[in-house]
């Protein structure tokens, strides 16, 4: 029983009703608006406003324990009437009761407070949460998780958190996670943003960056991973990538991508011992046709001749717009001085074509220097010289034609760029 209902008995009798083992038979304050009152009748436990007439009612109960938290001190008396020689529980001991009871109200109401806005945490994290045990079981799976993954938590409680990953290092997990756990070593436990390979349910694998930690709570270890799905930061770093080299106009492969896979063809024509050649090709009658008809249609222009030449090279050959209406072109293992004929003529022809630019027809040429590896030079840059030589020559001769390093002639004129 308990007498008063104010602050101290609403906490007393709140906690008394999570207790299996203790039955609160009645409550007792003249305030019958004072919160133990209203608490008890919404749970159907008896309410007086008078402590002696709760005493009478309740005294068929031998194991009655009354808790007198008033300052009342004739409660006690009251007590001894009519239950006897049973002890009352009151003044000092019932303030202490009452700070104690009050007290683990207070923390008990923090600690739900704190878990809630943790939950809440996790619950609206942006990132991937994921909890696992030692055995590798999944015991958490956030929202974040369900969208990224395409689980939904009920799917992967439970279960192996290797399911989440391709092979091998599927098969190698728990293996991993022995061996961390007896020596305290790995390299993906303590480390921050690790991008590894991780699978979704439909199967599709995805560059995933994760971050994880181990813990312990209540003697037992937990492994936690922080996740976000790295697809759309590579692909926009792919595509950074390849705008640094490549044409924004053509989308070939710009100066510096060209000189790259130059060099890299040229050693690997050195380790082969095959020949390679270079083309440099210069438009002829570009400047006309953006005279005439628009930078708009000398855009498009550069465009069609691009698609034309990526149709006459291999997939293993490399085109480039070196800037302007300058093009050139590395052919790997040719074979021959007479295959690289072959292609330059196979050029020429094909640009001799009308070009449609959006209704508007037009027609340019193209002057093409060639340059041998090794015959002509064994370094890149000097191949690429000497095949600009080349071209300037296919220029002086007309046009429209294509010209070998070994024909260039000196001549005072040949440096001067002919339109």
């Amino acid at each position: 029983m308990i007498i008063g209902a104010g602050r101290g008995g609403s906490a007393l009798l709140e906690m008394f009703m999570e207790d299996e083992l203790i039955q609160v038979i009645a409550i007792a304050d003249p305030n019958l608006e004072a919160p133990g009152i209203k608490l008890a009748e919404s749970h159907g436990i008896p309410v007086y406003a008078d402590a002696g007439e709760a005493m009478r009612a309740c005294k068929e109960y031998p194991d009655c324990i009354i808790y007198n938290l008033t300052h009342d001190d004739a409660i006690a008396a009251e007590v001894q009437k009519v239950f006897g020689n049973k002890n009352v529980t009151s003044g000092i001991e019932a303030k202490l009761i009452w700070q104690m009871v009050t007290n683990l109200k207070r923390i008990k109401g923090e600690l739900e407070k704190s878990q809630g806005q943790l939950s809440a945490i996790i619950y609206n994290a942006m990132d991937g949460i994921i909890t696992i045990n030692e055995a590798g079981e999944i015991q958490g799976f956030n929202p974040a998780a369900e969208e990224i993954f395409g689980y939904s938590q009920q799917e992967v409680l439970g279960k192996n958190v290797k399911m989440l990953m391709p092979e091998p290092v599927r098969s190698e997990h728990d293996a991993y996670i022995e061996r961390y756990l007896e020596t305290g070593h790995g390299k993906i436990i303590g480390v921050s943003g690790r991008e590894v390979t991780a699978v979704r349910k439909n199967g599709e694998q995805f560059s995933m960056e994760l971050s994880a930690s181990d813990m312990v709570l209540r003697g037992e270890r937990y492994f936690v991973g922080i996740i976000r799905d790295a697809t759309e930061r590579k692909l926009a770093e792919q595509k950074i990538m390849h705008l640094a080299h490549h044409d924004y106009l053509t989308d070939l492969p710009n100066r510096t991508l060209f000189l790259d896979r130059l060099e890299r063809s040229i050693s690997q024509a050195k380790r082969s011992h095959h020949k390679a050649a270079v083309l440099f090709l210069d438009l002829d009658g570009f400047k006309c046709v953006n005279d005439t008809l628009g930078h708009g249609a000398g855009d498009l222009l550069l465009q069609e001749v691009a698609a034309r030449l990526k149709k006459i090279v291999r997939d293993s050959d490399t085109v480039a717009r070196m800037g302007g209406d300058e093009f050139t072109i590395v052919l790997n293992n040719i074979g021959s001085d007479e295959n690289a004929a072959l292609i330059a003529n196979n050029i020429i022809m094909s640009l001799s074509e009308p070009c449609d630019l959006k209704g508007q027809r037009c027609h340019v040429g193209c002057s093409i220097g060639i340059a041998m590896f090794p015959n002509d030079a064994k370094e890149f840059e000097k191949l690429l010289s000497h095949a600009d030589e080349a071209m300037y020559l296919a220029k002086h001769s007309g046009k429209s034609t294509y010209k070998f390093y070994q024909d260039v002639v000196p001549r005072p004129c040949l440096n001067q760029e002919l339109a």
